[in-house]
């Protein structure tokens, strides 16, 4: 709810400030009284476009500060938040315009922008003039305004739900589509890649194992050669194990006589033949594993020529081969996998978008039903209206398969037919200013517990009507200020009578300065304004005595 307006230096508002109060408050007064002004400074409060032009001549800048009072609940709060904004139960928004055109914005004392404080503004007030019904108007509200009167939040959360999950399953699809599709641009090389390393089964070690078995058999006339002469030192006549043996018996002849004296000698010449048997057999168990050696050098060699080969070509070192082969054979079964997988998602995405089309089909439904009592309770509201010769229905347009989405199969679009036999269509289209504002007030009385702007401000809806017809529109507006806070400028004194709060407009010449004043009338005064609303220039004592049946009748 607008608490309290400050407007200070815009057009012929020197100074200003209004205290506004729950339920219908009417702003009346002469024309060109400067009651558009006061609509054109709350709009600059709340993110309007800006002109230098409304600065009051001669002054530097102007400003408008509007505090509103906003509930915890209020959806204004989740967008402060998220914009890191302090909230309280308070909401000041304040406008600066410099006379040089440049203008900033704050909200509780933070600087903000535009465009923010425009969204702002927009949760907080809505106004409806004559030819600026933007929000009801607009084809875009239409489907949000029908499924919040049809009370359809469970149908739009499983059509939501669904989408979600249809477009979820198409992009794991998708994703498993593009995989097998490059998979089968490089399974012919995986496969061949698979069968190669395969047939050359590289082990690991396998490089260094046959580079010493290269080295042995490169080199093996000369290891034989020089083997078997040791092995002639060792065990030939003359050699070294003949000659211990000689050493090892005369050794023992004098142990005979001293043993004490030659057992060291005894000791070292037994491990010496010991260890000496044990050369020789090594030597022979050596010269005969190069006997035994039935592998080609050009075999190793080739060998080791393929594994390098391999290496070169896959860029990795030779013991990483059998890697390359394990890496290949799992990329191989991944793709087999992710065919299947394929499959089965495509499975899912059909059975999602069943759910989708099955959601849809239900808010469809709701709404067709919604949309004839939406129908019903405004056309209801026409009559007194001085439109009874008009129809309002609610279109259900569907929507190209690829156009449908997590709102649903269809859009939504309110449509009149001014006359019998005209067809429908939008209401900006069939519509003419004065019959606009009022099928407006037929809407916002059907819709009101609806909207979440606290504020609602309506400019001369009243145009162009009297009589009953005008009685019929304060009648509603005040329906309205029933639930909320209303702001009507108006020259009907129907509507007048009508309001919770009077507050008269006028302008005031001091000197060569001409102001625009506002005063809230008390009920005298409000008595004769209403009155010159009636008789215009002369007010007589039949315009009063009216005035007051008027304002008993409107009560």
């Amino acid at each position: 709810m607008l608490e309290s307006l400050a407007v200070r230096d815009i057009v012929l508002i020197r100074k200003l400030d209004l205290e506004l109060a729950q339920g219908l408050s009417a702003l009346t007064g002469e024309t060109g009284a400067g009651k558009s002004i006061i609509l054109d400074a709350l709009g600059l409060a709340l993110g309007s476009r800006g002109d230098r032009g409304l600065v009051r001549t001669g002054a530097e800048q102007g400003a408008v500060t509007a505090v509103f009072r906003v509930p915890d609940d209020h959806p204004v709060r989740p967008l402060l938040e998220e914009q890191g904004l302090e909230a309280g139960p308070e909401l000041v928004v304040r406008r600066l315009l410099g006379a040089d055109g440049r203008s900033r914005a704050f909200v509780n004392d933070q600087a903000v922008g535009l465009n923010l404080l425009r969204q702002i503004g927009d949760a907080l007030v809505e106004v409806h003039g004559q030819f600026d019904q933007q929000g009801l108007l607009s084809p875009a509200s239409h489907r949000r305004l029908l499924d919040a009167f049809g009370g359809l939040d469970a149908e739009v959360a499983a059509v939501r739900a669904a989408h979600g999950a249809r477009e979820a399953a198409r992009a794991r699809a998708e994703d498993l589509r593009q995989a097998v599709d490059t998979a089968e641009r490089e399974i012919a090389y995986l496969q061949h890649r698979e069968r190669e390393l395969a047939d050359l089964a590289p082990e690991p070690g396998e490089e260094e194992t046959l580079a010493e078995r290269r080295s042995r058999l490169q080199h093996r006339g000369k290891l034989v050669e020089t083997l078997t002469e040791a092995a002639q030192a060792l065990g030939a006549t003359g050699g070294a194990v003949e000659k211990l043996a000689l050493a090892q018996r005369r050794v023992e002849r004098i142990a005979a006589l001293d043993g004490a004296l030659v057992e060291p000698c005894t000791l070292a010449l037994e491990r010496a033949v010991t260890e000496t048997a044990e050369a020789e057999q090594a030597l022979q168990v050596a010269l005969t594993a190069l006997g035994d050696e039935d592998e080609s050098l050009e075999r190793i060699e080739e060998r080791l020529f393929a594994l390098r080969a391999a290496s070169r070509k896959h860029r990795v070192t030779v013991d990483e081969l059998p890697g390359v082969l394990e890496a290949t054979r799992a990329e191989l079964a991944r793709i087999d996998r992710a065919a299947g997988d394929l499959e089965a998602t495509e499975r899912e995405v059909g059975r999602a978008e069943a759910s989708y089309r099955a959601a849809a089909a239900a808010l469809t439904e709701a709404r067709g039903t919604a949309a004839g009592a939406l129908a019903r309770a405004v056309e209801a509201e026409l009559a007194p209206l001085k439109l009874e010769r008009a129809r309002f229905r609610v279109g259900i347009l569907p929507l190209a398969v690829a156009e449908q989405g997590a709102d649903g199969a269809e859009r939504v679009q309110f449509e009149v037919a001014t006359n019998p036999g005209q067809p429908f269509g939008p209401l900006t289209k069939l519509a003419s200013g004065g019959e606009l504002s009022r099928f407006m007030l037929a809407l916002k009385v059907v819709l009101a517990r609806l909207d979440s702007a606290g504020t609602l401000v309506f400019d001369e809806v009243d145009s162009g009507i009297g009589g009953a017809t005008a009685a019929a529109v304060g009648e509603r507006l005040a329906r309205l200020g029933d639930e909320r806070q209303v702001l009507v400028v108006t020259h009907a004194p129907q509507v007048a009578a009508r309001a919770h709060h009077h507050l008269r407009v006028a302008k005031a010449v001091e000197g060569e300065q001409v102001s625009v004043e506002v005063e809230e009338l008390s009920a005298e005064a409000r008595l004769e304004e209403i009155a010159r609303m009636l008789a215009g220039a002369a007010v007589t004592e039949a315009a009063r005595a009216a005035a007051a049946s008027l304002m008993r009748q409107e009560r």
